[in-house]
């Protein structure tokens, strides 16, 4: 994969497919500027190189030119990183963009607005990749978090640029086939979250790479479901396929650590009932929103021997202080056992930044969907253009 630095960027005008998809306030202020931070290294460097640098990035899932969704937020939080005015500009194509562009001068930054106001975008629709391509010379890929989707923005326009990956994308690359594919260990990985159906390919991964695999949250409960260990009503929300993955699943594994008991609550989530139990007392009228004590100090004392740990995906329903503790153990024992730590996924980095603990780990992935399919071994569209001659 091309990097920034294998490229001739130098007094060229650089198109930068940024991921500014960060969250805002009910007010339209940006609430978190963790993934802003992590693309300036990327701008400055070419700052440094005399560049005209035009930047693009979605935000939400707009359905049309909706300003609730606009990036004028964003230029306003880069110019006060960069200690420079960023010129927003109020569309990411045509030819008031173009005459804009056309006057940018060396070393100034520019942000066009959110690119899936066009529908184009995530179709990949090559006369929009044109549109944005004939802004610039030379195209930098710095958004991991969308190199898994065949969008305009991470596989059109590479095909129409000289193309290189940015330094966030480089890092990331670099650190994630460490873990895929040379990891230290014992390598313990952590999955956790909602939605088995997005993490079942990552779970059967790290089943034949990992040295230890611990799951939480509704997807360990998932698998405790469709093994009969809890009684819960069927589960008609995961697709046929990813059941029959999970019924394939071999509880005797040494490798993988289940639940063995939680912290239960009635499904409406009634916070003044909760008791602690074993996963298979669990009633028809309860969920389980949180691992045990026992479980806790098992999923302890296996981090306490990793020499890598990945992370993604709280164990616990951890936006409700109640049915945090096991989320925050967890994060504590990472940092104790003293391994090289990678986490991702929104959800978790939002809760290692809720507990002011997110200078303790090694590398934050900007990549949540993108993180577990490179980690699932799938090859990510937006870094395999990458890769072309040019």
């Amino acid at each position: 994969m091309r990097t920034i630095q294998q490229i001739d960027v130098r007094d060229q005008k650089v198109l930068v497919r940024c991921d500014f998809n960060v969250p805002l306030d009910k007010n339209g202020n940006i609430s978190d500027n963790f993934r802003i931070l992590k693309t300036l290294p990327t701008i400055n460097y070419l700052i440094e190189k005399n560049a005209k640098i035009i930047l693009i990035s979605h935000l939400g899932s707009p359905k049309g030119k909706d300003l609730k969704y606009s990036l004028r937020p964003v230029a306003r939080e880069l110019s006060r990183l960069l200690g420079r005015e960023v010129l927003f500009l109020k569309d990411c194509i045509g030819s008031e963009v173009e005459k804009s562009v056309g006057k940018l001068e060396k070393r100034q930054v520019a942000l066009l607005e959110n690119l899936r106001f066009y529908n184009e975008e995530k179709a990949n629709d090559p006369v929009f990749a044109q549109k944005l391509a004939k802004l610039a010379d030379v195209f930098v890929q710095d958004g991991f978090a969308v190199c898994h989707r065949s969008h305009a923005s991470t596989v059109g326009i590479p095909n129409l640029l000289p193309s290189a990956a940015g330094m966030l994308l480089e890092k990331e690359f670099k650190i994630l086939s460490k873990a895929l594919e040379d990891p230290y260990r014992p390598l313990v990985a952590i999955v956790g979250g909602a939605k088995i159906s997005t993490k079942i390919k990552v779970i059967k991964k790290f089943l034949e790479k990992a040295d230890h695999l611990l799951v939480g949250g509704k997807i360990a409960n998932t698998i405790l479901a469709v093994k009969g260990i809890c009684v819960r009503d069927p589960l008609p929300q995961e697709a046929e396929e990813v059941l029959k993955d999970v019924e394939a699943i071999n509880l005797t594994d040494s490798k993988l650590h289940l639940p063995v008991d939680g912290i239960m609550s009635l499904a409406d989530l009634n916070e003044k009932y909760l008791r602690s139990g074993a996963v298979g007392t669990v009633r028809r009228e309860e969920e389980i929103f949180d691992v045990g004590p026992e479980t806790i100090n098992n999923f302890k004392n296996v981090i306490s021997s990793a020499e890598m740990v990945i992370w993604n995906g709280p164990l616990g329903y951890s936006e409700i202080s109640p049915f945090e503790k096991s989320s925050l153990e967890i994060a504590k024992a990472i940092k104790k056992s003293g391994a090289f730590s990678i986490i991702g996924g929104g959800e978790t980095v939002e809760f290692v930044t809720k507990i002011g603990m997110i200078e303790d780990f090694n590398h934050v992935s900007t990549g949540g969907g993108a993180m577990l399919d490179f980690l699932s071994g799938d090859a990510l569209p937006g870094i395999e253009i990458l890769k072309k001659e040019l």
